[in-house]
């Protein structure tokens, strides 16, 4: 969807911002700066390479999408180029106000402005933030004398962004387009970049309605269907992956008739739509009958389906699917749980 391989750098400067909490400070600069056009490329590679994902946020506010201060800031850019400088002093002060969590270290934060990012089939104005937090050691080796001569420094791995977001100039009534990357922190912390400088929110588009599903289904598998049914982790195992599978052999979703392919069974059915709506209304979300299903979506969420079984700590079974060719028992003898296996030939 989205293609930078003609984008450029039209406005870039660079301030530094600290932790509120730790009474560190910010230093901004005095003016842009205006790299080289080989400085211009290594930017360009570090800024957007790791943007690859089809997922895409829009900024919000819980009341008026104007006093996000965010997109109170990119939309005077936008509209007013040469307002760069001030909103990007906006930027960085907002940014600090958020960064009170402990961990959030010091860093430099990049505001630019490109030019000629093409989404679908259409030239359009971004706005990149970008945070580097972490340096590098390189070792420089020249020449002296006769001699080689080494000596370290320390250095942004421009092939390691730690945050940073894209705002788009499209979809203004609706937050604009979004795209994210942390690559730093995973935890408490990493939600002040998100849910506190940026304030997003999933795009109401095919990679998040794929998301929801799959949410869906694992949270009724994993927690609901044990409730009501007699099941073991087989057939939960079993019931998911039926469930993946179904999203994989379809181009596109239909709610019924997923719901009918993955279990079949009246009563299972009727206990998964009912607990389909206290989901969706517990969450606030909406959930589409049908959708085209994002290739992207699933590979990424499909990768942690309850597909293996632990056994102690002695055995782990991986069910990719053959019902029939699985038995489970118990030993009277040895009073212990038994799994039989069917297979025809050992890899």
């Amino acid at each position: 969807m989205i293609d930078f391989s003609a984008s450029e750098i039209s406005q870039l400067i660079i301030h530094s911002v600290g932790n509120k909490t730790n009474d560190d400070i910010c230093k901004f600069s005095k003016s842009s700066i205006a790299p080289s056009d080989e400085i211009k490329s290594l930017l360009l590679h570090y800024f957007v390479t790791p943007f690859k994902s089809e997922e895409y946020y829009n900024l919000y506010h819980e009341t008026d999408l104007s006093l996000n201060e965010i997109y109170s800031f990119v939309s005077e850019i936008f509209q007013t180029p040469t307002s760069f400088f001030n909103q990007s002093i906006n930027i960085v002060k907002h940014l600090y106000e958020r960064s009170i969590h402990p961990k959030i270290k010091n860093g430099e934060c990049y505001i630019v402005h490109f030019r000629n990012c093409r989404i679908n089939n259409e030239n359009v104005d971004a706005i990149g933030l970008f945070k580097s937090e972490n340096k590098d050691t390189f070792l420089k080796v020249f020449s002296s004398g006769s001699n080689f001569e080494i000596e370290s420094e320390k250095g942004i791995n421009i092939n390691k962004l730690d945050k940073g977001c894209v705002i788009f100039n499209i979809e203004k009534d609706a937050g604009y387009l979004v795209t994210i990357v942390d690559n730093i922190n995973k935890g408490v912390e990493a939600k002040y970049w998100t849910d506190d400088f940026l304030r997003v929110k999933p795009r109401q588009d095919e990679y998040h309605d794929t998301q929801k599903v799959i949410s869906l289904l694992k949270n009724y598998i994993n927690k609901e269907l044990p409730n009501e049914f007699e099941v073991s982790k087989i057939d939960q195992a079993l019931f998911l992956n039926k469930g993946i599978n179904a999203l994989k052999n379809n181009a596109s979703f239909n709610i019924k008739e997923f719901t009918e392919e993955v279990f079949s069974d009246p009563n299972v059915i009727q206990s998964f739509e009912k607990y389909k709506d206290s989901y969706i209304q517990e969450r606030d979300i909406i959930l589409k009958e049908s959708f085209v299903i994002s290739e992207q979506a699933l590979k990424k969420r499909a990768k942690g389906k309850m597909s293996t079984i632990k056994l102690d700590k002695n055995f782990d079974i991986k069910i990719h699917g053959g019902e029939e060719f699985i038995e489970q028992g118990f030993d009277q003898e040895k009073k212990m749980n038994f799994y039989k296996l069917y297979y025809k030939e050992e890899n």
